[in-house]
């Protein structure tokens, strides 16, 4: 897997490489999955990789996957680890901030269980955090709003809550951050150049709120920040950060 991401990665990022062993039909050897973020990318490897020997004496035979899963309607967003990693090579380390408008407990117990004849009460964790990541050579600037939750089973128990608290909380600012990168589409152009350009599709009602009205809003309603509470999955979005123009 080194050496192909090695052999790879000079075309541009890679989301994932994978290596696996063929199966007994298909004789001894491996084959293997590179995702790029750029469909432009993976072109331009394609056609400087298939039939030549990059690291091995027999010559690889590279095709671009153009199957396309049908049962999955919804895409699922990029986690904030690879919206990090995305944004920083594209834009630079230096090219964009974030910072946490708030982040708040929201927590409460959930009720009772009736179960064997002892009442147990098993207590919710609960935070909620709002994001702002700014874009400051582009004019662009986004927020995302997030809920983290997690039970705990023991919540008499300090450690447990304490542990759970900041994983909760970890997990708030990671779904929120990744929340506001949604409305960011970095367009990479062929001379190596990226546009920026603000998604409005991917808008929130919290969008048009001010700071003082967002962090009321979670004080007194936090059963209504439930509606933005997004899946995070190591998949690729549809809305991140857009392939490369022609």
């Amino acid at each position: 897997q080194h050496s192909l991401f090695s052999a790879f990665s000079r075309f541009g990022l890679l989301y994932s490489v994978r290596a696996h062993r063929n199966a007994a039909v298909a004789g001894p050897g491996y084959y293997a999955i590179i995702k790029f973020y750029s469909a432009g990318d993976a072109s331009r490897a394609q056609r400087a990789c298939n039939g030549q020997r990059l690291f091995q004496k027999s010559p690889l035979k590279v095709c671009v996957c153009t199957k396309q899963k049908q049962v999955q309607q919804q895409v699922l967003a990029l986690n904030s680890n690879k919206c990090q990693e995305l944004a920083n090579h594209y834009l630079g380390f230096n090219g964009w901030s974030s910072r946490i408008i708030t982040l708040q407990n929201v927590s409460g117990f959930d009720g009772e269980n009736e179960e064997l004849g002892k009442t147990l009460q098993k207590r919710s964790v609960k935070y909620v955090c709002a994001v702002e990541v700014t874009l400051p050579h582009h004019g662009v600037r986004t927020r995302g709003v997030a809920l983290g939750e997690a039970d705990v089973e023991n919540g008499e128990d300090p450690l447990e809550f304490v542990t759970a608290s900041r994983r909760v909380q970890k997990l708030a600012v990671g779904k929120a951050l990744s929340s506001a990168f949604q409305k960011i589409l970095l367009v990479v152009l062929e001379n190596g150049k990226v546009a920026v350009e603000y998604n409005s599709t991917q808008e929130e009602p919290t969008d048009f709120l001010t700071e003082e009205e967002l962090k009321g809003l979670v004080q007194v309603n936090e059963l209504s920040l439930e509606q933005f509470d997004l899946e995070e999955d190591e998949v690729l979005s549809d809305l991140s950060f857009g392939d490369e123009l022609p």
